[in-house]
């Protein structure tokens, strides 16, 4: 499931770039909903500064939006940062799931999990795993923690069911090893600003993977 990164919702939305009245339609599309404008304003905050560290007020201001829209839209800050890695969690597996979908054989379909990586890494605003940020912040069973335990498990099922088609007779263990790279390609991308570290995971990837099934085929002959 990939989307575009939710930090292009409501920038630069506002005004009708002296065109003069606009009509229903492009009224319409200048005028994101209080939702929208929110979430927008949730994704750059958040994502760049912290879950934590960002107050409840500056993402009211950033959004334009009046306090009682953001606790009638989502009851509670907690909520709303719930709905932030939920964007985030919809735009990262969409843009995985795309790239595996580019490839036909199990092979390719596998090593193309670490080529939708780097799809995320070169985008300009790429600050490290979402997930991994806000869960540093998290306190155990918090809406936080919960996203990223959720998005780890899609990614290690991805990994074990592309592993397994693949012909790999231990799935799980190949998927853990390779989870290992994935996000250790994540951690280096971001520390040392280097989208090609998914170049060097998906190499690293192709080598665990003909390890595993030329053990498969030693122990089956």
């Amino acid at each position: 499931m990939a989307v575009k990164e939710a930090s292009t919702t409501a920038e630069g939305s506002g005004g009708s770039g002296g065109m003069g009245p606009p009509g229903r339609e492009g009224a319409s599309r200048a005028r994101p909903s209080a939702r929208e404008r929110l979430l927008a304003a949730a994704n750059e905050l958040f994502y760049n500064e912290g879950v934590h560290t960002v107050g409840i007020d500056r993402v009211i201001e950033r959004a334009g939006v009046a306090k009682a829209s953001l606790y009638n839209t989502f009851g509670s800050k907690d909520e709303l940062v719930r709905a932030y890695l939920e964007t985030r969690y919809a735009s990262v597996t969409q843009r995985i799931t795309q790239a595996v979908d580019r490839y036909g054989t199990p092979r390719e379909r596998l090593l193309a999990v670490f080529e939708g990586q780097g799809e995320l890494f070169a985008q300009p605003d790429y600050r490290g795993c979402a997930f991994a940020r806000a869960s540093a912040e998290s306190h155990p069973g918090d809406p936080a923690e919960q996203a990223a335990e959720a998005y780890r498990r899609w990614v290690r099922a991805l990994l074990t069911e592309l592993a397994a088609r693949a012909g790999v007779p231990e799935p799980e263990v190949l998927a853990r090893q390779l989870h290992l790279l994935y996000d250790g390609s994540g951690q280096s991308a971001r520390m040392d600003h280097d989208p090609a570290a998914a170049d060097a995971a998906r190499a690293a990837a192709a080598t665990l993977l003909d390890a595993a099934l030329a053990r498969g085929t030693a122990a089956g002959g």
